[in-house]
């Protein structure tokens, strides 16, 4: 099974991709730059889904639907809007098929053209905002506390799976405001609400941060955002919230009477994470022999695999045993999976979890049941232990505890250890192609210096921390005064 992966140091994209494949998470779909998700892929989405969908409910916010296409018309309404998305929509103009009088299959019906064209969803703003208008007239109506679970079609051109598909499932919040006051605060709860999440289940530590202008959503006059470090130096966005202003709520003339009877815009919040969750907690954790997931994401926490012997007398006292020990695990919310499929020796088995990521395994023979123990073996750090059957049930919610803990502490030594100040730019320069990481330099503020940055070395601004300290320095590419670093990566 080692032989199944290419390796890290060999090249880390091929190994995403085995990984990906070979895990279980993914498949490549007959339409260009979309993917299918198969099933154990799509069980740690609902893992994820699950635990955001509560703390989105826990602060207020309800579920709705949208629809997936847009007029045409729409996305022109906000000019900063659509120059974003322009180039990546897909967009329906016909909405019927005949056959081919040729005799070749079916075609577009040139009589069934629409009087406007549709666009499929890449993002719901203004499909959204155009809704609020409806359900908006008083301060009475507001917040609006909506989220929506969905799927959005951006078109793009280079396509990886996870990180960047055609299409692609995401949630995507949408809020209405009366004040701007309360609009900031949303987004900045919504952006710990990702933060948290990211920490506390995917075993990932992030930095909390804003966007520069020129890496802003489009639309809004704040972004705030998540970055994660990746295993081989780069960084990956993890989610972000955005601070919308007035700007969609004038576009669709969306306002509201206040207690004093004056007529105002609406104040406007989006924010969201999709599936590329799921590339980075793989790139995060995972190593050469297979996927490394969080047990509290984890589809399969425990497998049980037993070690039979010719002996059905054995084989019946350990299969009544792990039957035991499942219902024990379960009893304490513990995902776990006895496999006692034949086809397969216990040596495939240890090796295929391992390649899939299953945080714990328990290797349970004759032997270990006249000696009344079994063999532990946790995934993290390739550890193995004998433990005894008395307790094994607690010790085994234990290790998982130490288990989340350990690769989220891994993590952050990673991170720690790969954020390195430059002064100048040959340092600069020298960071990014040795060692990679983020790197916290000065910046003179200018879109200008950002975009020659980016041309010369391909990083990016990837945030302004929160809370960030002042310091008194000189851009590492001009020479300007600054007063403040910002963090620079390499990017996914």
């Amino acid at each position: 099974m080692s032989n199944v992966l290419t390796s890290r140091e060999q090249d880390y994209a091929q190994w995403y991709n085995d990984l990906i494949l070979k895990g279980g998470f993914a498949d490549y779909s007959a339409v260009r730059g979309c993917m299918v998700i198969k099933p154990y892929g799509f069980a740690l989405w609902e893992n994820m889904r699950d635990q955001l969908d509560r703390r989105f409910k826990e602060t207020g916010h309800q579920n709705a639907y949208f629809p997936l296409f847009i007029p045409k018309s729409f996305l022109s309404k906000e000019a900063a809007h659509v120059e974003g998305f322009a180039k990546e929509c897909a967009v329906v103009t016909h909405y019927r098929l005949k056959n081919d009088p040729n005799g070749s299959g079916v075609i577009v019906d040139p009589e069934a053209k629409l009087e406007e064209e549709l666009i499929v969803r890449p993002t719901s703003e203004t499909i959204i905002w155009s809704t609020y208008k409806n359900w908006v007239q008083s301060y009475r109506d507001l917040p609006i506390l909506v989220n929506q679970w969905a799927n959005v079609v951006r078109w793009e051109m280079r396509t990886r799976l996870f990180l960047r598909t055609a299409e692609f499932l995401w949630q995507e919040g949408h809020t209405a405001h009366a004040t701007k006051q309360e609009a900031i605060e949303e987004t900045e709860r919504m952006l710990e609400v990702y933060a948290e999440f990211a920490e506390e289940y995917m075993a990932l530590p992030v930095i909390r941060g804003v966007k520069s202008a020129n890496e802003r959503f489009a639309g809004a006059e704040e972004t705030y955002c998540i970055e994660a470090l990746m295993q081989d130096g780069k960084a990956l966005q993890a989610g972000t919230s955005h601070f919308l202003g007035q700007n969609f709520a004038k576009a669709f003339d969306v306002q509201f009477s206040t207690k004093e009877n004056k007529m105002e815009y609406v104040w406007a919040t989006s924010w969201g994470v999709s599936t590329r969750l799921i590339g980075a907690l793989v790139m995060a954790h995972s190593d050469d022999q297979g996927l490394v997931l969080p047990p509290k994401l984890a589809p399969l926490q425990v497998v049980i695999v037993p070690i039979y012997n010719k002996d059905a007398g054995a084989r019946q006292k350990i299969d009544e045993k792990a039957t035991q020990l499942i219902k024990e695990l379960q009893t304490k919310g513990i995902r776990v999976k006895f496999d006692n499929d034949d086809t397969n020796r216990p040596g495939w088995k240890f090796a295929e979890y391992e390649l899939r990521g299953v945080p714990v395994r328990i290797a349970l023979g004759a032997r270990d049941l006249e000696n009344n123990q079994v063999e532990v073996a946790r995934r993290d750090t390739k550890e193995k232990s004998s433990q005894s059957l008395d307790g094994l049930t607690d010790n085994i919610a234990k290790l998982l505890e130490d288990i989340q803990s350990n690769m989220y502490q891994r993590a952050l030594n990673y991170r720690t250890e790969h954020t390195t100040k430059a002064n100048s730019w040959d340092e600069f320069v020298k960071l990014l192609d040795e060692k990679g990481g983020f790197i916290s330099a000065h910046w003179d503020g200018t879109p200008e210096t950002e975009d020659k940055i980016k041309e010369m070395t391909k990083a990016t601004i990837r945030c302004i921390p929160l809370n960030n300290e002042q310091e008194e320095g000189k851009c590492i590419l001009t020479g300007k005064p600054s007063t403040q670093r910002v963090l620079f990566a390499r990017a996914y």
